[in-house]
């Protein structure tokens, strides 16, 4: 694009040489040949040679320091036809000599293309014409051919110099909009690139900031509540008062738990699903989730399946996987529950896990409030609405207190060939 534009503007100072330089060089090669093609006498040769000059003169005052040797250069209608007026008067008079400053007098053909617009151009191109075919022979014979001829002869002129002005001042058009569309174009370059730089770093931004709160959600879904088990699983320990039996057996759990802790934690570093999904599809993993979480507990577990098990997008089922291991792990915590209830419906465009316990219950309201206020109070539910985000997924929560809780995930059915 910058070498389009130096081709350019070496164009228009190319062109403003030419021009500006024309009427001298025509005025030159005039007098020169004036001069070799017949030596007229001393008086009249000095005369010649002075209206030659007092032509340049007027030329360079009203022509080439007005517009400042810029050919395309406005200065004004009373200016340009004064100029023409006088170019044409000095071009009469030097042709009134000899025939030969016909070339000169071609500058008002040349130079009303350039200097006028089309209506002025036309008019300034009949007058020279008048002057060239007028000056050197007089007017015609008043015959009709005569006549005709003349008055052909000037029209032919006007016509022909008159289209190509034409011609050539849509050209300019067309070559000055295509300079203001480059100018723009480059203008919103620029623009796009400032704004490019901007999303950049917006994107930037966003991703740290979404990868943080996905680090956070396996943080709290994988160490936490590993480290929460293994600490009951030795605080039982503490409890068993010497019966070594109920130690090694709480200590085994603590291990395994440590154990799945940290290849979880691998897993979640390096942004992979479950371990449980890897060899089981999302049913299965739900019932081995809820036999492993019902183990050593009370609490009375039923899980059930409802619609025709389709596979989903590895992310929709880590993340329905994700919600129910945070809601069993609420429940632990907090619900005091007896019975819980999980089902997975698969619909024909969501798939629903549905989590109800008979439990204490809580305010949501008040706990969405207080997140993150008091110990990890509340973050759970944080973490499940950003998993649920991430993949257009809506999370509805129902409890009061004393009347137990039900959780609600839907995701919308994305088949696995579609994420591959």
């Amino acid at each position: 694009m910058s070498a389009s534009k130096d081709d350019g503007g070496r164009w228009e100072r190319h062109s403003d040489i030419l021009f500006g330089g024309l009427p001298y060089l025509l005025l030159f090669l005039s007098t020169a040949l004036s001069v070799v093609h017949g030596p007229p006498p001393a008086r009249r040769l000095l005369t010649t040679l002075g209206l030659a000059a007092l032509a340049a003169l007027w030329i360079l005052g009203t022509y080439t320091l007005p517009t400042g040797r810029r050919s395309r250069q406005p200065y004004g209608m009373a200016r340009t036809a004064v100029y023409f007026a006088g170019l044409l008067a000095l071009s009469a008079a030097l042709m009134a000599r000899d025939q030969v400053f016909m070339v000169f007098a071609a500058t008002g053909f040349l130079q009303a293309l350039v200097l006028l617009p089309t209506v002025w151009a036309l008019v300034s191109v009949a007058a020279t014409s008048f002057v060239v075919n007028t000056v050197p022979d007089g007017f015609p014979r008043l015959t009709t051919g005569a006549v005709v001829g003349y008055i052909a002869a000037i029209a032919f002129q006007t016509v022909v110099i008159g289209w190509i002005n034409l011609l050539s001042s849509r050209l300019n058009e067309q070559h000055q909009r295509r300079k203001r569309t480059v100018a723009e174009l480059r203008s919103a370059l620029n623009e796009n690139a400032g704004l490019h730089a901007q999303l950049i770093t917006q994107a930037r931004e966003a991703g740290v900031l979404d990868e943080r709160q996905r680090m956070a959600g396996e943080i709290h879904d994988t160490l936490a509540q590993g480290l929460a088990g293994i600490i009951r699983q030795l605080e039982a320990v503490e409890h068993a008062e010497g019966d070594r039996e109920v130690w090694r057996r709480h200590l085994v759990a603590a291990k395994d738990l440590a154990r799945d802790s940290l290849a979880e934690a691998r897993r979640s570093v390096q942004a992979l699903r479950p371990e449980q999904l890897e060899s089981r599809t999302l049913p299965d993993a739900l019932v081995c989730l809820v036999e492993g979480w019902s183990r050593g507990r009370e609490a009375k577990v039923a899980f059930a399946t409802t619609g025709t098990a389709t596979p989903v997008h590895a992310e929709l089922e880590a993340t329905l996987y994700r919600v129910a291991q945070e809601a069993l792990a609420n429940i632990a915590k907090h619900a005091e529950a007896s019975k819980v209830g999980i089902t997975l419906s698969y619909m024909e465009d969501v798939v629903v896990l549905d989590v109800l316990d008979d439990g204490v219950g809580f305010d949501p309201a008040a706990a969405a409030a207080a997140a993150g206020t008091s110990g990890d109070h509340g973050l759970g539910l944080v973490a499940m609405r950003r998993r649920l985000g991430r993949v257009a997924g809506t999370l509805d929560i129902e409890s009061a207190r004393g009347e137990g809780t039900a959780i609600s995930a839907a995701v919308p059915v994305i088949p696995q060939e579609a994420g591959a």
